[in-house]
């Protein structure tokens, strides 16, 4: 909880300047790509994060980064100061916020299937186009593939929840066996 809402401090911080100096896109794609690259590297993200590696080889990997990245010079910053302040740790659940803070700014709504199935292009097509008119926003759709739902879809979108799946159906069921409401 309390690194959420730090992550959520420093996504706002790091907004702010982005909206000021209109570098909204370009910060999120660094962090995005970053998260991604650190995710990939394990052995760089281990030692940014460490408490045993001197904080002077922090900043060496940072600065290859920021170079590597051509960071601009507020980014770059930002960077230096989550090494500073021993926050590296944090910086995917920064992505994560700042992400949600540029969904905000730019009406977009994420939404997340999970269906027993693959679904075609068409079909997806056709998801996006019902939560984009539930929400009066646009929407981002991610499906993924589970066959332990047996069937049906659930679907997350935004802060609302659906389950249409069998499994739950059948949960639902059994659980109203055991409380002897059919029988």
């Amino acid at each position: 909880m309390i690194s959420t809402v730090l992550a959520k401090r420093y996504a706002k911080a790091l907004f702010a300047v982005a909206r000021e100096t209109k570098k909204l896109k370009k910060y999120n794609t660094v962090l995005q790509d970053l998260n991604k690259f650190l995710k990939a590297n394990s052995d760089i993200q281990a030692a940014l994060e460490s408490p045993v590696v001197p904080l002077e080889a922090k900043q060496e990997i940072v600065e290859e980064l920021i170079k590597a990245y051509k960071i601009d010079e507020n980014m770059a910053g930002f960077l230096r100061l989550l090494v500073e302040q021993n926050r590296v740790h944090h910086l995917s659940a920064i992505a994560d916020a700042y992400q949600e803070l540029m969904d905000e700014e730019t009406g977009v709504v994420r939404a997340r299937v999970i269906t027993a199935v693959t679904v075609g292009k068409d079909l997806k097509k056709k998801m996006q186009d019902v939560f984009a008119k539930a929400t009066g926003k646009d929407i981002v759709l991610e499906v993924k593939k589970d066959p332990s739902i047996i069937g049906g879809v659930i679907a997350h979108v935004g802060d609302k929840v659906w389950d249409g799946s069998i499994k739950s159906q059948l949960e639902g069921f059994k659980e109203s066996i055991g409380r002897g409401e059919i029988g």
